[in-house]
């Protein structure tokens, strides 16, 4: 395909330069250079220094990310599209890839003709300034939003684990439970039979009850343990009752001592005991089954809310006032798996009064996601990770700190800038710590980072009195 010749007229028709006197796009193209890109060229690519401003005049150029090993398309770039670095931007090298899918050509005008631009071509300027500000605007909108879909990802797997526990524990204790029901009936026949006096009754039950309620064995040793269901054992096969070790296990675990079953003894005549002991193992069985779904709903409960917590969903997109520390704890809740993985031993200071701020709680929850997950990442199984929270004057501070790997100093000046990362190919976008800067500047915020071996920290710090920009 032959270059094109009417350039004059498609600069004319772009969206961003149809405004710009026709002499200023005239010494666009005089000082420009005419590039031909051939189908699968690169038109630039990550890392590479970026010198020109580049305005597509014929054919498409995809831009994408590589991102875990995979090409990530963003868009594509056709007749008329801007692209490259421009006045005022201070780009020094491509983001991602810009690759031609068919014969294109491009109008290249280099970086040192922006000073000469600026004062003589005010229309021209003018419009590239627009095209630069729209694109830090929608960059920064999309960056967000994939750097949200990406913290997504990572919690996705451990909440799913985090909630398949309980899950599979209420299935597991309903059948079970159902199992243990079976048998009441035939029970409740044999007991309804038995003929004893009211304060007997009482008194058994006030033992059965008082246990299930409250189980003074709990803390007992591995071996006191032991020792107390064999003991009891001995008791229940004395009076030739039934699987004695089964029922003693059980007895032992709801708090049962000989002193109770000797109370038992004086108030339960000794024809009766094998269908009393069978209603008693029946009672604790079923008490114990329920309690485990209730403890096992509850946890869901809880997770949900976390959920809740952590994305505010049911909030509307205004700043709210806001504790810190909930959203520290949510995200803690959502990371569990993560940490529990990795035998991660995490350490929680927060100040008891710590004041509120006003805040966009889920944005700063993904800065708490971004700087959680890289100190775990950074950490090698049964590191510690320390979270601080308190008041500092008109301040509330946050600390995140961690015993992992550490940054190097010539890492630690780059470690906000776009697209940069230090995890390997495939593992990392590089938008993480970018974006967390940029939330935290979006509310009056500031952050820090100090490092070595085994001792790095993130200190953050929020004006708790926050004055909305108009």
């Amino acid at each position: 395909m032959a270059a094109p010749e009417n350039i004059l007229e498609i600069l004319q028709q772009a969206d961003a330069l149809h405004e710009v006197p026709a002499n200023e796009l005239q010494w666009l193209i005089d000082q420009g250079e005419l590039v031909r890109f051939a189908e699968g060229d690169f038109m630039f690519s990550r890392g590479n220094e970026t010198n020109h401003l580049q305005i597509v005049i014929s054919g498409r150029i995809n831009i994408f990310f590589d991102q875990k090993g995979q090409r990530r398309n963003i868009t594509t770039l056709g007749q008329g599209s801007i692209t490259g670095v421009l006045p005022y931007s201070r780009m020094k090298a491509a983001g991602g890839f810009g690759q031609a899918t068919e014969e294109s050509y491009v109008l290249l005008l280099h970086k040192d003709h922006f000073r000469t631009m600026i004062c003589e071509q005010f229309g021209l300027a003018e419009a590239l300034v627009h095209v630069m500000t729209t694109r830090v605007r929608e960059f920064t909108k999309q960056a967000q939003q994939n750097e949200k879909l990406l913290s997504l990802g990572k919690l996705s797997a451990g909440l799913a684990h985090e909630l398949n526990n309980p899950a599979s524990a209420i299935v597991r204790g309903a059948l079970a439970l159902k199992n243990n029901l079976k048998s009441s009936p035939e029970q409740f026949k044999v007991v309804t039979s038995i003929r004893m006096e009211e304060n007997q009754i009482d008194t058994i039950n006030e033992i059965l009850f008082s246990k299930v309620a409250n189980n003074p064995n709990c803390d007992l040793s591995l071996m006191d343990r032991t020792d107390l269901e064999d003991e009891i054992m001995d008791w229940l096969e004395d009076r030739d009752i039934e699987d004695a070790d089964l029922l003693a296990v059980n007895l032992v675990e709801n708090g049962w001592t000989i002193e109770d079953l000797e109370t038992v003894d004086a108030n339960l005549p000794r024809e009766f005991y094998a269908p009393v002991f069978r209603w008693i193992d029946n009672v604790m069985t079923t008490e114990k089954l329920v309690q485990e779904i209730d403890d096992s709903a509850q946890r869901i409960s809880d997770l949900v809310k976390s959920v809740k917590s952590y994305t505010h969903m049911d909030r509307g997109a205004d700043k709210e006032w806001f504790d810190l520390r909930t959203g520290l704890r949510s995200t803690l809740t959502m990371l569990n798996h993560k940490l529990k993985g990795k035998k991660i031993e995490v350490v929680e200071n927060f100040e008891a009064d710590l004041p509120e701020i006003k805040a966009h709680p889920g944005e700063l929850n993904q800065v708490w996601t971004n700087l959680i997950d890289n100190a775990v990442d950074a950490m090698e199984s049964g590191g510690k990770l320390e979270l601080h929270a308190y008041r500092d004057r008109e301040f509330v501070r946050i600390d995140v700190l961690d015993n992992g790997s550490g940054i190097s100093q010539e890492v630690l000046t780059q470690i906000f800038d776009p697209f940069f990362t230090t995890k390997e190919m495939g593992k990392g976008t590089g938008l993480g710590l970018d974006i967390v800067k940029r939330i935290i500047t979006n509310h009056r915020g500031d952050i820090k980072v100090e490092s070595q071996p085994g001792d790095t920290r993130f200190k953050l710090c929020f004006p708790i009195e926050l004055v909305e920009a108009g």
